[in-house]
């Protein structure tokens, strides 16, 4: 298993962590979808958003995480949020993108054993 650390970025394989933060997202959200986009040209299959450093989430983030995830489908993988508030696992609930993205809770660094939370839970 090879893994190189590229800015905001981990890849392991074909995974790739993302780790996002209050300041990055401060910033605007372009920064983000390049983060993602770089993700998915370096041959990702699996990105993990990890978003435990993020007080709140707006619609134009789960946008950019359902376009990435479209992509991440398309050759067989997904697109995890890992580490959301109760507001953020909340709106991806009230609108249905429980069913497209993947929910989890957990550490991100050094552990691939994060939780998932459940579906119904929400």
């Amino acid at each position: 298993m090879s893994s190189t650390g590229v800015g905001d970025r981990t890849m392991v394989d074909d995974e790739v962590v993302v780790q996002l933060d209050d300041e990055l997202m401060a910033d605007g959200f372009a920064d983000v979808r390049w983060l993602l986009h770089d993700a998915l040209i370096a041959g990702a299959r699996r990105i993990v958003v990890d978003l435990s450093g993020v007080q709140s989430l707006g619609s134009p983030a789960l946008a950019s995480f359902l376009w990435a995830h479209r992509r991440c489908r398309a050759r067989g993988g997904s697109v995890v949020l890992r580490g959301a508030d109760r507001r953020t696992r909340d709106m991806v609930h009230r609108t249905g993108l429980w069913r497209v993205l993947d929910l989890q809770s957990g550490p991100v660094r050094g552990s691939r054993r994060g939780s998932a939370v459940r579906r119904r839970d929400l």
